[in-house]
């Protein structure tokens, strides 16, 4: 491939010669190196036999020198076993110079014990440690020697020198009492008088090393050191501990009651801020690097405070003292007054560390501060409210009016006020601790509608069957006992569009819609006008918009307990005469009721009495076979009427055939009407009678 590269053309073969002579230089050039490669090669290896040959000689006249020294050995056994007194003098004499050199301290062992005492009472701690120190290695030594060396079992060995050395013990733990006393004061020494401080955290080091070198050094397992490990560090922390624990964490139960709660959450506040100010800035001088001193005290204050809270948390507490403890605990102990002080950061940082109280307690204690307002201050606070209401507005003159003639009354603004400010209270906790007091005030406003409702003789809302609801069964208000002219007092209350409340009065006119006695003159409808009048004086009383959605309430419950009347089966007209009678009736009532209704200030508009008016057009009609055409128009203005409604209403009519009848029926199944948007209810509110069951006798077929 190269070469047809170079001599694809015939000009390029004038080069050939120039190509076949650098080639074979390069071949011989490439053969040269090989071969002295070879060479050098088999040099190596004749080399590296030579050198074999050589070991194996000497290996041959080892082994034949080693034969020779066993054999010598062997016949010199008896020999050595003759030694071995000579042993046992060695060792004796080993050991009775060991005793001649230990001589002079084992004398001053007890002269050493009690000057250390003298020095430690004296609070020379370096010193009185360093007598412990030098005691303690002349014990060990000795106890080194004996061990494996003496005639005496090791066990016994060691219990002598146990009792000889009994009173170092005592001396270590009188050392460390003391250390524990100037521990447990190292925030107050570390400002009055460091160097004492100082001085224990170095005995504690110098323990520690000890501790280090027997547990992992060279003699670690040469023999079990009496008292060791002592772990005074550790011992140091849990030491600390205790004393924040018993300064700050042990208040009595008694003293955690109502302001001494208050006091004590202030004393820990400025305690713990001052004496992390001083760990920080002083006592992380005085210890060691890796001993992190300012953060074991913070996780300590922490964990101590967080045990502390819990237990005060789980005790009886009133309201006021779940919402200081609430507060406290989210807000003031990370807040710059102490945990978050510009002194401490950003070395103290409590945020890394688990939460003061668990989610799931602040939650419980939430609900329990919700209970305790619920009971001390709302309910009860409301009942009594009320009941001094109730006194100003049942006296024998007229309640408080403005300066327009409008009854007024302060209970709203007081009730909303004390709802408010409970509300704003808890806000000043968490948002859902306020969500909580917000929902409990809203359940609360509702009964004490009730209650109010109630006290003025307006009975509790009752549900009533069949009556549409987000759960099927609808609420609806029965008919209150009202009397006298406290009527606008129970509709100023303003309940819920869909409980409205029904004078008592119209109750026994309504037992008379429909009868021939009513057919015969106007005195139902007069005394109803009547009642309507009386009490919409009463309601001139109230402001508007509220006049206003009480006239128009009234209005549509007068409309629909007139029509409900008609769907009562009470009367069938017996001839076309009372079918006229009882249109006109309808037509001269309705507009008899659209008159005072408009005259109170209601406009036409705004009536639903219309209802009636096209009610008596269906009674009016002459000729049954056009029902279908008047009941599909009646359907288009009034799309929430059900066959159920239609077939009582033809029924009053008394002359309706069955053909007509299903005629009708079919039309209304064939031509479904759906609700327009905002439109206002008027047959979905007003039940039909149950039909008649048919009755049956065995297997006769049914009337």
């Amino acid at each position: 491939k190269w070469a047809s590269g170079v001599f694809y053309r015939p000009d390029k073969l004038e080069g050939l010669g120039h190509y076949r002579s650098r080639e074979a230089q390069r071949n011989i050039s490439i053969q040269s190196r090989l071969k002295s490669t070879v060479q050098s090669h088999l040099e190596g290896v004749s080399s590296g036999l030579e050198q074999l040959r050589s070991a194996a000689g000497d290996v041959r006249s080892v082994r034949r020198d080693l034969c020779a020294v066993r054999w010598h050995l062997l016949g010199s056994a008896e020999g050595f076993q003759r030694l071995a007194p000579l042993r046992a003098v060695v060792t004796e004499h080993a050991q009775l110079a060991a005793v001649v050199r230990a001589l002079p301290q084992l004398s001053s062992v007890h002269e050493l014990l009690a000057h250390s005492l003298r020095l430690l009472h004296g609070q020379q701690l370096l010193e009185a440690h360093a007598g412990l120190m030098a005691l303690e290695r002349l014990r060990d030594d000795i106890s080194s020697q004996l061990h494996g060396s003496s005639s005496l079992p090791r066990d016994q060995a060691l219990g002598v020198v146990e009792s000889f050395f009994g009173g170092l013990q005592e001396l270590s733990e009188a050392l460390a009492q003391q250390l524990w006393r100037v521990v447990g004061g190292g925030v107050r020494l570390v400002q009055e008088d460091p160097a004492l401080f100082v001085s224990a955290v170095r005995i504690i080091e110098r323990e520690e090393s000890v501790d280090d070198a027997l547990l992992l050094g060279p003699h670690a397992h040469r023999f079990p050191a009496p008292g060791r490990p002592k772990a005074w560090r550790q011992r140091f922390y849990r030491v600390i501990q205790e004393t924040v624990a018993a300064a700050h964490f042990k208040a009595a139960h008694v003293e955690l009651k109502g302001p001494g709660l208050g006091r004590h959450l202030a004393t820990l506040q400025s305690d713990i801020l001052a004496e992390l100010r001083v760990v920080k800035d002083l006592m992380v001088q005085c210890c060691p690097p890796h001993y992190d001193i300012l953060s074991v005290c913070t996780r300590m204050y922490h964990r101590g405070l967080s045990d502390h809270l819990q237990d005060i948390l789980s005790r009886d507490l009133d309201k006021q003292e779940i919402f200081m403890l609430l507060s406290w605990v989210l807000h003031v102990y990370q807040s710059p007054e102490m945990m978050g002080h510009p002194d401490l950061l950003p070395e103290v940082d409590v945020s890394t560390l688990a939460p003061l109280v668990s989610p799931e307690v602040v939650e419980q204690m939430e609900r329990k501060y919700v209970g305790k307002v619920k009971v001390s201050d709302v309910t009860e606070w409301m009942r009594r409210t009320l009941e001094v209401e109730f006194k100003e507005w049942f006296r024998e003159e007229e309640p408080e009016m403005d300066h327009l003639g409008f009854f007024q009354s302060a209970l709203p603004i007081i009730v909303m006020q004390m709802l408010d400010e409970n509300i704003r209270v808890a806000s000043l906790v968490t948002a859902s601790l306020q969500q909580k007091v917000y929902a409990m005030a809203m359940d609360e406003l509702e009964a004490f509608l009730i209650r109010s409702g109630v006290s003025l003789g307006c009975p509790p809302p009752l549900p009533e069957a069949g009556l549409p609801g987000q759960d099927g069964k609808g609420w609806r208000n029965p008919v209150p006992p009202i009397s006298g002219g406290w009527g606008p007092i129970c509709m100023g209350l303003e309940p819920p569009p869909d409980t409205l409340w029904v004078l008592g009065m119209f109750q026994p006119l309504y037992v008379q819609l429909p009868s021939r006695k009513w057919l015969s003159g106007a005195q139902l409808v007069n005394s109803m006008c009547e009642v309507i009048d009386k009490y919409m004086r009463d309601f001139s009383h109230v402001r508007n918009p509220v006049f206003t959605f009480l006239l128009a309430e009234s209005e549509h419950l007068v409309m629909t307990h007139y029509v409900r009347a008609l769907m009562e089966k009470k009367m069938v007209c017996r001839s076309a005469e009372e079918r006229s009678q009882l249109a006109t009736r309808l037509l001269q009532d309705a507009a008899q009721l659209r008159e005072l209704f408009h005259n109170l200030g209601l406009a036409e508009n705004e009536q639903t009495l219309e209802v009636i008016f096209a009610l008596q057009e269906l009674i009016r009609l002459q000729d049954p076979a056009l029902l279908s055409l008047e009941v599909l128009g009646f359907m288009t203005k009034y799309p929430d009427i059900s066959d159920e409604h239609v077939s009582i209403l033809l029924d009053l009519r008394g002359d309706v055939s069955k053909e007509v009848r299903n005629v009708v029926l079919e039309m209304m199944a064939q031509n479904p009407q759906s609700l327009p948007e905002n439109y206002q209810p008027i047959f979905s509110n007003i039940l039909v009678p149950a039909p008649e069951l048919p009755f049956c006798l065995r297997k006769s077929k049914c009337a």
